[in-house]
Order: structure tokens, then sequence, then C-alpha cells
């Protein structure tokens, strides 16, 4: 079992059920909730019915693909009333630094307790070309700014805070990029910033991740975050070589490309689950990895599927979603174990 970092926020006790679940030594599952293209509050209740039954956390994107959606913290704040661990994503592309504090004091109001802080895709690989960028932060600096609001209860103005939010923080990083001995060198600027959790890009190559995380257990990162790698099924050839060309930072080698060109198209989708669970169980065994985080674009219900066949099933107490929001429901009324 890998052990556990070393604690490095403030508080005396675990801020979120996430973290407590990666202190505790268990192998940990988050998943991605994609934000529906909908005003109706069914349509993230819906998804997060399908993940919460499998994982421990459920991260609802910001704008991914630089595509609009519904935002992020509305459906954190949704997720809570219903009594799901949300994973707030804030993008640095689209909102200053006033904007960005202000949303975390408000996620910490509404009980959201964990935050991935992200520079953001460019606008370009988005719908809307035409938006204007923000960028008046990258992932690093809303890292530093969220840790001190934290830790010293302070804006970044030096204004004080009444109630400073009490927050569990991660950043993304991408071990597939060039170049790639930099890669743990980056991450280790995110850790001093203030990341106590990293979630990486999609992993379909496990000899490079393997090599990335030598380098994490070089600088000694392993002890001082948590490493939950990016893993995802691959519905088709055509969606593996959309991913591979459009997906900015999506590396599928070739094996994997062959691996699907030879599967009958009819059998492709779960070929595709084959190799994620196989990826799972490899990466599962390398020193320094705490989890998983499970991306299924529009795939929701496969999330399920690839947990139990992995070996990582059951997670949690059964329960089920209330029929409509509750507001009365509170951060402990579904139990994780």
């Amino acid at each position: 079992m890998t052990r556990a970092p070393a604690s490095t926020t403030s508080a005396a006790v675990p801020i979120s059920r996430l973290e407590r679940v990666l202190r505790s030594g268990r192998f940990a599952v988050t998943a991605e909730l994609d934000a529906p293209d909908s005003a109706d509050p069914a349509d993230v209740y819906k998804n997060a019915l399908v993940l919460a039954e499998v994982c421990d956390a459920i991260n609802a994107t910001d704008g991914s693909g630089a595509n609009c959606h519904m935002s992020s913290l509305s459906c954190c704040a949704l997720l809570t009333r219903a009594g799901y661990e949300p994973v707030l994503q804030v993008s640095c592309r689209d909102r200053n630094r006033i904007a960005m504090q202000g949303d975390l004091l408000g996620a910490a109001a509404l009980g959201v307790r964990n935050v991935l802080c992200l520079t953001g895709d460019d606008v370009t690989n988005g719908d809307q070309p035409e938006a204007k960028r923000v960028f008046d932060f990258d992932s690093i600096q809303l890292l530093q700014v969220a840790r001190t609001m934290r830790d010293t209860g302070v804006f970044l103005s030096g204004r004080k805070l009444s109630t400073p939010p009490r927050l569990f923080l991660g950043a993304a990083e991408n071990p597939f990029a060039p170049p790639y001995d930099w890669r743990p060198r980056r991450l280790a600027k995110k850790v001093a910033a203030g990341a106590q959790f990293i979630q990486t890009q999609y992993c379909f190559d496990v000899p490079m991740f393997e090599r990335f995380m030598r380098g994490v257990r070089d600088l000694g990162l392993h002890e001082r975050v948590f490493m939950l790698v990016g893993v995802g099924p691959l519905r088709s050839v055509k969606a593996a070589e959309f991913m591979r060309t459009r997906v900015p930072g999506v590396w599928i080698p070739g094996a994997i490309m062959e691996r699907l060109k030879k599967t009958p198209p009819k059998q492709q989708r779960e070929e595709g689950i084959q190799i994620c669970v196989e990826i799972i169980q490899q990466v599962r065994q390398i020193a320094g990895v705490h989890g998983v985080h499970v991306m299924a674009y529009r795939q929701e219900e496969t999330v399920a599927e690839i947990i139990q066949r992995a070996g990582l099933f059951p997670r949690r107490a059964s329960a089920a979603m209330p029929a409509a929001p509750a507001s009365e429901l509170s951060l402990t009324d579904v139990p994780f174990v």
C-alpha cells in the first residue's frame, strides 16, 4: 500500500471526504461529471447518480475543451445539496483574480471542500474561438492564492477574511507532454504552491507514466502529494484518432491504436473498456500512485462497469439519489467507506 503523504494543510483533520479516503491509504476513485447543456438540475443528478455509487468524489468540469456548459460551481452546489462529494474545477482562462477568489469563498460557503486549479484550454480549441481570453492567473498562481486564503485568512490584496475557506487543493499534470524530463519538476512547482492532490491527463502509455513516476519519487513528491492517474475508455478507433489528433495533451501510443484497429467495429467499445481496466490494474501497482481519475465523456454509465471490472468495487454503502433536490441534506448524509 502506498503511504499517504504528510499533511500539507493547517487543518488538524481532513477537510473533505476525498481527503479522508486518501489519507486512510485506500486507493481512491474520482470521476468527471460532464456539465450538461441544460438549466435542468435533473440532468446533473441523473449523471451523478451513476457515478456516486462507485466514486469517492465527482469532478464538475469547468468549460472543458473551451466549450460552454453549466458552470462547475452550479453543478457542485447541486451535488452538495444531494449529499455527494464534489470537486470544483476552476479554470483561469475565463475569470480574473477577483472573480476566482469570490468563487472560492462562495464554493466553501456552499459546502464544497475540494478544488482543482486549472489554467484551462485555449479558446481556439472550443466552439467560440472569438471569446476573449483572461488568464489573469495560471494554475500555480491560483493554487498560491487559494492556499493563502485558507491558511492565512487574507485575500491577495491583504484584506482579512472573517472566515477563511476550508479547501483541499488539487491541480492537474500531464506526464505525456514534452519535455518529458521537465514534467516532475513542473509538478514540484505545483506542490510547492499548495497542491495536495493531482489528477493527471489520460494515461494510455503505462511505461511512459512509470518513467514519470520515477522522477516524481526521485524528487520525493510521492510523499508530499496524492497522485490520481487519469484513465478513460475509448469508444472506437475513430474516437481514439480524434482524441489523439484533436484533444490537446492526449497521447495514445501506436500499440493501443493497432489493438483497436484489429478489433471488429462492433466490439471496439468493449475493447476500449478492457484496455482501461488493464491500465487501472497496471498503474495501481506503481509506487506513489494513490488512485485513479476516470474520464468517460458522455459515458458515465460505463464508469461503474470499469471500476467493478478493475476490482475497485464496492467502495461505499449504497445510497439512493433523492427524487428531487434536497437542500436539507448535509455533507454527512451519504457516508463514504
